[in-house]
């Protein structure tokens, strides 16, 4: 008995694997030299290994550093100087995040850094990032700090 129910598996696998006939593809739709799924599709120009960047920022919260003690390291350390184009923006309440951008200006991918260790981040700038010629011991990155709409939060908390 158990022998029949393989050989019954066997051969329904292997119908379930070959090739559809023409007629088959004509009635679920497709044209038979048009159902490989390549064959319509165009690819990246750069598969995402290979591209670079000419902008990213590095956004976090002061707050998460605890949470995200690699992200302080890479902050803290001078790594991010390796990098010019790199700038770091200080978000309140945001988990840190990578946001790669184009030569203008606009977010082309966002990446959550949650679980990359310090070297790692340095890695994926080097990778990604567009490389640019040192400028002797000039090399910086930018930091900007969030801007408070209020100029005290504690007004509606006054008596």
């Amino acid at each position: 008995m158990l022998k029949y129910l393989c050989a019954l598996l066997l051969l329904y696998i292997s119908y379930a694997w070959s090739e559809l006939t023409t007629q088959d593809c004509r009635e679920l739709g497709f044209i038979k030299n048009q159902a490989h799924c390549r064959e319509c599709c165009t690819l990246d120009q750069l598969p995402a290994a290979h591209r670079r960047y000419p902008m990213a920022i590095l956004e976090v919260c002061t707050c998460k550093f605890r949470a995200y003690p690699q992200i302080q390291a890479f902050i803290k350390s001078g790594r991010p100087a390796k990098f010019r184009n790199l700038t770091i923006r200080y978000v309140r309440g945001l988990d840190p995040i990578i946001k790669l951008l184009d030569s203008n200006g606009n977010v082309k991918e966002t990446l959550s850094i949650t679980k990359w260790n310090t070297d790692t981040v340095e890695e994926f700038f080097e990778t990604h990032l567009e490389k640019h010629e040192s400028l002797g011991n000039k090399q910086s990155f930018s930091v900007i700090e969030e801007e408070d709409d209020d100029d005290d939060f504690l007004k509606s908390n006054m008596v």
